[in-house]
């Protein structure tokens, strides 16, 4: 092991996934010189693994669903999907893995990547062990910031190494359809490739230990996801735990808490992630290894003045955009702190990620789409809001039957009925990933209901379902 001498940056970040990355275009934007370390591909777990692969697998799956709505194009798509086409697809959106053009828009912001394995050794102070052996020491002037994100977690299942299980890295980077696949988990992964592996050829039996799907958005969306998986084929099974899983001569057997048995081919395992904090030498600033790390609005670690945790790995919001949201908000706090200046915490601030707690969207690619932001009417009422929930069916919308018939869904927004204004909106159907920004900016804006009415809907478009909510609101 060679060790070379120490190199001073004003800015140190592990991770080069959308969040670091996000930091070092912030702090290089302010001036600040800024090293970032990464230990596999820049890029991180979104462009290789998890939101690209992902999408671009459930692209065509959606688009035949949504044709198969339409007269005139549902007879040509009754056939099964190309796989193989899909899957080059989906290998043309992760690069195949290489990340070339990652690494040239990062070095086009004026940061400098150090390839390797990045761990605190103390205050303010970095080692990167690269790829050779070589021990490179980087020492950061004001901040070093923690972007390192999240791994799948697995089960303490006994035998499950020798099993080899799929997480959502296998998932989605599978070089072909298994015959039989088992899910277990109830999740957004879960459900997102049970419905991509049943259309490319698969047969998928979804194992959820709860009671249903989608557990942490209003309970319509998981039980309108479950009806759709069922039709199209999965094998739904809610209330289920898996006991035991072996691979006896080359089949998956997993045994339930019912004492059923079921076989596959292979066995995804989505069931949560954990922080990738194990092996970064938070021990040497009196920090716990494999911990989340707390942080204040600021993305500054409790306790320190120049830690930084952003994205996943502070267990605020587990999601792409909100990391890369977290990263601006702590690239600006960054910059303001590096020129002896404590930047203002009020909420909704450049400098402090207030979304956090009040409008976090996300988007299910399932068929149909889920999309929620904000609370939902449970978690309204135990923040102890007052407030009501106003639910409208999507087939009173007309732009809902132009998009194809049949079309089900359903929204449901939280008014505070004290101040007036959205706590949380959701849609569920065939295209809404596309209408939550809409109701994004209504809940981190707070826009009172009554200017609501003034926002007028295009028809005939979906959007019109904003129309129908505020109506069903003022009529009851």
């Amino acid at each position: 092991m060679t060790e070379t001498e120490s190199i001073a940056y004003d800015v140190v970040v592990l991770g080069a996934g959308p969040v670091g990355e996000n930091v070092a275009d912030r702090t290089r934007a302010a001036g600040l010189t800024t090293a970032v370390v990464e230990s596999e591909l820049v890029g991180g777990e979104c462009s290789y693994w998890a939101c690209m692969p992902s999408k671009a697998l459930l692209r065509p799956v959606i688009a035949q669903a949504d044709a198969r709505r339409l007269p005139g194009l549902e007879q040509s798509v009754q056939g099964p999907l190309d796989t193989p086409a899909v899957l080059a697809r989906r290998d043309d959106y992760t690069s195949h893995w290489q990340d070339d053009g990652q690494i040239r828009w990062l070095e086009g912001t004026g940061a400098e990547l150090y390839r390797g394995q990045g761990r605190l050794a103390g205050p303010r102070t970095v080692t990167v062990t690269g790829p050779d052996g070589t021990v490179t020491t980087l020492t950061a002037r004001h901040a070093v910031a923690v972007c390192t994100g999240t791994s799948a977690r697995l089960p303490g299942l006994p035998g499950l190494d020798g099993v080899k299980p799929w997480t959502s890295r296998e998932a989605t980077s599978a070089k072909a359809a298994p015959g039989r696949l088992i899910v277990v988990g109830g999740g957004v992964v879960a459900t997102e490739m049970a419905t991509a592996w049943q259309a490319l050829g698969s047969r998928v039996t979804l194992l959820v230990r709860g009671k249903g799907l989608l557990s942490r958005m209003e309970p319509f969306a998981g039980e309108l996801v479950a009806d759709a998986l069922t039709e199209a084929g999965v094998d739904v099974r809610t209330g289920t735990s898996v006991e035991s899983v072996s691979r006896e001569n080359g089949t998956v057997v997993v045994v339930t808490g019912a004492g059923d048995r079921v076989e596959a081919d292979e066995i995804l395992f989505a069931t949560g992630r954990a922080p990738r904090t194990e092996d970064i030498g938070l021990d040497t600033v009196g920090l716990e290894p494999g911990s989340w790390l707390d942080v204040d609005d600021s993305l500054r670690v409790t306790g320190t003045d120049w830690l930084y945790a952003v994205g996943d790995v502070n267990h605020r919001a587990l999601l792409t955009h909100q990391g890369k949201y977290q990263a601006r908000i702590a690239g600006a706090a960054i910059a303001a702190r590096a020129v002896g200046a404590e930047p203002p915490d009020e909420p909704w601030g450049a400098h402090a990620a207030t979304a956090d707690h009040h409008a976090v969207p996300q988007v299910v690619f399932t068929d149909p789409e889920a999309a929620a932001v904000g609370l939902s009417l449970a978690e309204a009422e135990q923040a102890g809001h007052r407030v009501r929930a106003v639910d409208v069916e999507f087939s009173s919308v007309a732009g809902a039957g132009l998009y194809g018939d049949g079309y089900k869904g359903r929204a449901r927004m939280v008014v505070d009925v004290e101040e007036e204004i959205l706590r949380g909106v959701t849609f569920v159907g065939p295209g809404v990933g596309e209408l939550i920004h809409s109701a994004t900016v209504a809940v981190a804006g707070r826009v009172p209901v009554g200017r609501l009415w003034h926002a007028v809907p295009s028809y005939p478009t979906l959007s019109e379902v904003w129309l129908r909510l505020l109506e069903a609101y003022r009529d009851n």
